[in-house]
């Protein structure tokens, strides 16, 4: 059995043992997926988790092989909907357990964490998804909003949180994800954006025994510091202790000796290791750097790595890493095919983002093992990413007993040229999911 094979059997294998009891999964333990239907528990997961971007008629002939008894969109509306909403998380990290993380330097696992939107079909009646008509969009529109846990090495998503757009909070999700972290061996490291830099993330992370590499904005940086940068070298590397107190009267405070260390904690500030009109306080070590990215551009880091193992270079070159989660994030939408839904529910909507992040780990793990050919030529060369998705794709929905082809083959031979220092402006744009009318691949 070929590498490819081996991944595609544990994953059909994982939900044919969850199959073995699907009241285990269904809303409605007693009822659900108690009859024998032609859509049964195992087959809907294999459905959902190989659909494209095909209208929903269209996705169940290509999985069916074009029978003439294939199941309408509303038989097939209605199983979906009694699945229960924790079951492809579930079978996401029953899926990953099976192959083990690579570490950075033998001994770290590097994961960044970030959010991107999607935009789902109008719905004015969901409220808080809804954005109504404004200079962006004439008609309004709804999105959901994914923070997500990526491996920056082996390329796979580890979780997610799934927020409404109006309901959005990456200060929560960062340390929610990062209490619920799956440890998958190694010492972890979480980069972030300075989206999610605040106090409470870096108490999670400690307080979990987690290391980080957060970017945090300029003000913030002073406020650790306690002054302004022009108090400072223009790239500097050092070490604060902070108290971290909810009260600013001086008269509360534990340490009055040390008082240009405490910091302010606001009471409508999200800080869970402190109480609000508490008298507590929380000690704090954290690294700060700064350095120059460009001409009188200057990024400003927060970390806990420490100094004698990780300079301000091997900093920078963290987190410089954490861009590849942008790049997954474009991935996961267009090549995977994320942004066309087979339905307007938003609860329906959450189990085809899980099923698109499983099979981005399926192909991922499968293009890892792909050998690219090194010639001697002007650039060096990379997988295309999107043209193996498409390949590991069509290899998931090949019916078992049909003979595949050469997988890890013809990823090798799909290759692009690595031009380094290429730069291109993002454009910030409302992108509406294509209709269900006129919908078809």
């Amino acid at each position: 059995m070929t590498f490819p094979e081996q991944v595609k059997a544990r994953l059909w294998g994982d939900i044919s043992v969850m199959a073995e009891n699907p009241g285990r999964f269904a809303i409605n333990p007693d009822a659900d997926f108690t009859r024998k239907r032609k859509m049964d528990f195992e087959t809907l997961l294999r459905s959902i988790i190989s659909m494209e971007g095909g209208s929903t008629k269209h996705e169940l002939f290509k999985f069916f092989d074009f029978d003439p008894d294939t199941l309408t969109p509303s038989a097939f509306y209605q199983q979906r909907c009694k699945i229960h909403p924790d079951t492809f998380p579930f079978l996401a990290k029953q899926f990953l357990s099976y192959f083990p993380a690579t570490l950075y330097r033998g001994l770290y696992h590097l994961v960044a964490t970030d959010g991107s939107e999607f935009y789902i079909p109008r719905n004015p009646l969901d409220p808080e998804s809804y954005y109504p008509p404004s200079g962006a969009s004439a008609r309004g529109y709804n999105l959901l909003h994914v923070t997500a846990l990526y491996d920056l090495i082996d390329r796979v998503y580890l979780d997610a949180i799934i927020q409404p757009g109006r309901k959005k909070n990456e200060y929560r999700a960062i340390c929610d994800l990062m209490d619920r972290y799956d440890d998958r061996g190694g010492i972890p490291i979480f980069i972030a954006d300075r989206g999610m830099s605040s106090y409470n993330s870096y108490a999670h992370a400690i307080e979990n025994g987690l290391l980080f590499v957060i970017r945090t904005k300029d003000l913030n940086a002073m406020r650790l510091l306690g002054g302004e940068f022009s108090d400072f070298p223009d790239e500097f590397d050092c070490v604060v202790d902070r108290i971290l107190t909810r009260t600013n009267a001086k008269a509360n405070r534990a340490q009055p000796e040390h008082g240009d260390l405490y910091r302010y904690v606001a009471q409508n500030a999200a800080f869970d290791f402190i109480g609000r009109n508490s008298k507590d306080e929380y000690c704090i070590r954290l690294r700060i750097l700064r350095f120059k990215i460009a001409d009188d551009s200057y990024e400003n880091i927060v970390t806990n790595l420490p100094c004698d193992e990780f300079s301000a270079e091997d900093i920078k070159l963290l987190y410089g890493l954490r861009w590849n989660i942008e790049s997954s994030f474009r991935d996961l939408k267009y090549a995977i095919g994320t942004v066309n839904f087979h339905s307007a529910r938003r609860e329906l909507i959450h189990q085809e983002i899980w099923a698109r992040l499983i099979l981005f780990n399926f192909c991922s793990i499968i293009t890892a093992r792909a050998v690219i050919e090194h010639k001697d030529t002007k650039y060096s060369y990379q997988v295309n990413y999107s043209m193996a998705i498409k390949i590991c794709h069509h290899f998931l929905r090949i019916a078992q007993g049909k003979d595949p082809p050469d997988i890890l083959g013809l990823i090798g031979s799909c290759t692009l040229p690595i031009r380094p220092g290429r730069r291109f402006h993002r454009h910030h744009r409302i992108r509406r999911p294509p209709t269900f009318l006129y919908r078809f691949s």
